[in-house]
């Protein structure tokens, strides 16, 4: 029995000294430590050991047991803290480049609108971006046959409720809630039914403000504006204002810029007109005021609006808004 044993022990220590997997250290385990294993087949045959000899084999078999038992549990240890390298990899391969995260040029573009309106003394607040037709159309002075009410605008939730189409509904809250003076921009992500091109999106973000006192005019406005249009492109920019149309301004008014991209010459995001739109503008029509419960004969102000995709491309000069949204990194990297 004792040369058994013997024998063995030397098998146990150079069959655990050739293991260098999990798999293969499962197969010594199986083998060796296992119920059927051949150390327990020596403990089998320990009945068939004369009484006098017994003790001694029963200690040389204990002792075998917890030495295999040892070399399995040093070995288990070894291997859980070498990494494991597939036959396929190559170690000598360099590593992996990690590139850090960057603020994405829409958000450094909202960043930097606020950062100068906030300069300017205006606040910051924000709404919902599911509305009701109340805050987001009536209360607007748009007429129940408004094309902007239609379908192929809006996205409806249900009848009176629907994915807001500008950020002019926290306009309305604010006053709501407010009583003047107010002077406070609204950034926030809105959303309309429209086709996907280089110039638009149905999803995208705006920036309004809005100033409410007593005496304010139309040359506070543009005088805020151009102020706004120096700081962020330049103060050698061309500009104009347009007439032009809002329900819930009156007078209206569109600020151009000189296009970026083409320098007045015409390209394809300017329409060939050599200029672009930034914003559109206005007095806050009367009956916005009486929405809200603010006195018309007492209060005047002013309203505007951006898109924040467009003027993102004026200031980078991207000639196609779709880009911002595509999530290449070779793209987002240049910003």
């Amino acid at each position: 029995m004792q040369t058994k044993i013997a024998q063995l022990r030397q098998q146990v220590e150079a069959e655990i000294g050739s293991v260098t997997t999990e798999d293969q250290l499962e197969a010594f385990r199986i083998k060796f430590l296992a119920r059927k294993g051949l150390v327990a087949s020596l403990f089998d045959d320990l009945k068939n050991v004369p009484a006098p000899e017994k003790p001694m084999a029963g200690k040389y078999l204990n002792e075998l047991r917890q030495r295999t038992q040892m070399l399995f549990d040093e070995k288990a240890a070894s291997l859980k803290s070498t990494p494991h390298v597939s036959a396929q990899l190559d170690p000598t391969l360099p590593g992996r480049r990690k590139f850090l995260g960057t603020k994405h040029p829409l958000m450094q573009t909202l960043d930097e609108i606020k950062s100068i309106f906030v300069g300017m003394g205006f606040g910051i607040a924000d709404g919902p971006e599911i509305e009701d037709d109340w805050h987001n159309f009536s209360a607007l002075n748009f007429p129940p046959d408004h094309p902007a009410r239609d379908m192929q605008d809006t996205f409806f939730v249900d009848r009176n409720i629907l994915l807001r189409t500008h950020t002019s509904p926290v306009q309305i809250r604010v006053m709501e809630n407010n009583t003047p003076p107010i002077r406070t921009i609204m950034p926030g992500r809105v959303y309309r039914n429209e086709a996907v091109s280089a110039r638009s999106l149905c999803n995208f973000y705006q920036v309004e403000g809005l100033a409410v006192d007593v005496g304010i005019t139309f040359s506070e406005l543009k005088g805020t504006l151009l102020s706004f249009a120096r700081r962020f492109y330049g103060k050698d920019i061309k500009y104009r204002f347009r007439p032009s149309f809002f329900p819930f301004t009156e007078p209206s008014a569109e600020m151009d810029i000189t296009c970026f991209i083409c320098r007045g010459k015409g390209c394809r995001m300017c329409k060939q007109s050599g200029w672009l739109e930034i914003l559109g503008c206005g007095m806050v029509d009367p009956n916005v005021f009486t929405s809200v419960g603010y006195d018309p004969e007492k209060y005047t102000g002013y309203a505007f609006g951006m898109g924040i995709e467009r003027t993102a491309a004026l200031l980078y000069g991207v000639d196609d808004i779709r880009l911002f949204y595509e999530n290449d990194v070779r793209f987002l990297r240049q910003f």
